[in-house]
C-alpha cells in the first residue's frame, strides 16, 4: 500500500474553507495566524468569511488554498495518519504545497513563494485581456490542431476528454464558437481572469524567476511528480526550473495521476475544499481509490 497525496487548484475555494479546522486545531489555528503575520493581511477572515469576490482573486485564493492543504496535513499529521505517504503532487499551485510538505521548503517560505506566485498572476491577469474554456469529449491531437489553428495554448490536460485551452480572450472566443464545425460536440467558456497556463503569463514568469534565485530549496523527502512533465523531479535546480516553466506551461495533471499509479501508488488523499481532483481521478480511472479531506469532520474519524 502506497499512497499519495494531491493538492487543489486555483478554483476550488470557497468561502468558509478551513474554519472548522481553525476552531477545532490549535496546529490549524498556528498556521493561519503564522500566515496572517508573514503576509501583513487577514487571510483567515477572507477564507471564512468572504466575500466570495475577495476570494476568488488570484492573489488571495492562491494563498488560501496552500495554508488549507497545510492545515489538513499538518493534523494529519500530528494524528499519526501519514505512515504509508511517499508521494505528494499538486495541481498548479498545488504544486507548491506538495514541495512544502515533501521539506523542499517550510511553511513560511513555501507561503511566501505561492504569495509572490499569486501576485504576480493577478498583474499579468490584470496587465491583460485573457480567455479559457473547457473542451470536454475529445482527444489531445484534436485540441493541439484547434489551438494551432487559433494561436492559443492547451493550459490543463486534466481528465480524458477534459482539457482547457487558454489565450488571447478573442482568440479563444473565436476557437469556441468554430469548434461545432470542426467536429468538437462541448465547449464551454469559462468565468476566469486571465489566461492562465499561457504566453500571456510570461511577464509572470519572467518575474518569478527572478524571485526564486533568492529561495533555498531542499531536496524532498517525498516522491513529487511535477505538473510540466508528468514526471517524478527531484534534484533542487530542477524543481526550481520546473516551477517557473508551470506558469506558462500545460499543465498535465491526467499524467501526473498515472505516473504516481505506475510508481505504486495504490490510494490517493485529496486536501482541499471540494473534491476536485477526486472528481477529476473518478474520471480518469473509477478503480482509483480517492478519499478528499477539507474540514475536521473528515480527518477527526
Amino acid at each position: 500500500m502506497a499512497t499519495a497525496l494531491i493538492f487543489s487548484g486555483q478554483g476550488a475555494q470557497k468561502v468558509g474553507m478551513g474554519k472548522s479546522l481553525y476552531e477545532n486545531s490549535a496546529t490549524a489555528r498556528a498556521l493561519y495566524d503564522e500566515a496572517n503575520r508573514v503576509l501583513g493581511w487577514d487571510l483567515a477572515k477572507i477564507c471564512f468569511e468572504g466575500p466570495d469576490a475577495e476570494l476568488t482573486q488570484t492573489k488571495v485564493c492562491q494563498v488560501a488554498l496552500f495554508v488549507h492543504g497545510m492545515a489538513v496535513h499538518a493534523i494529519l499529521k500530528e494524528q499519526g495518519k501519514l505512515g504509508e505517504v511517499r508521494f505528494a503532487f499538486g495541481l498548479s499551485l498545488g504544486e507548491v504545497t506538495a514541495l512544502t510538505v515533501a521539506g523542499v521548503f517550510d511553511f513560511a517560505t513555501g507561503l511566501q513563494v505561492v504569495a509572490e506566485r499569486g501576485r504576480l498572476m493577478q498583474i499579468a491577469c490584470e496587465s491583460t485581456t485573457g480567455g479559457m474554456a473547457a473542451i470536454l469529449g475529445e482527444e489531445r491531437q484534436t485540441i493541439y490542431d484547434l489551438c494551432a489553428a487559433f494561436d492559443i495554448e492547451a493550459a490543463n490536460f486534466n481528465a480524458p476528454g477534459q482539457i482547457i485551452v487558454s489565450g488571447d480572450k478573442t482568440k479563444v472566443d473565436a476557437a469556441v464558437a468554430a469548434a461545432k464545425d470542426r467536429g468538437i460536440k462541448k465547449v464551454i467558456p469559462l468565468n476566469v481572469a486571465g489566461a492562465y497556463h499561457s504566453r500571456l503569463m510570461e511577464p509572470a514568469r519572467s518575474a518569478f524567476a527572478t524571485y526564486l534565485e533568492g529561495v533555498t530549496f531542499n531536496a524532498p523527502q517525498l516522491t513529487v511528480f511535477t505538473n510540466t512533465t508528468g514526471q517524478a523531479v527531484a534534484e533542487p535546480v530542477a524543481i526550481r526550473e520546473a516551477l517557473v516553466k508551470q506558469i506558462v506551461s500545460s499543465v498535465l495533471w491526467e499524467d501526473c495521476m498515472r505516473s504516481a499509479v505506475a510508481a505504486g501508488v495504490t490510494s490517493f488523499l485529496e486536501l482541499g475544499p471540494g473534491g476536485v481532483l477526486a472528481g477529476l481521478a473518478k474520471r480518469t480511472d473509477k478503480a482509483w481509490a480517492v478519499k478528499s479531506l477539507a474540514e475536521f469532520a473528515d480527518v477527526s474519524v
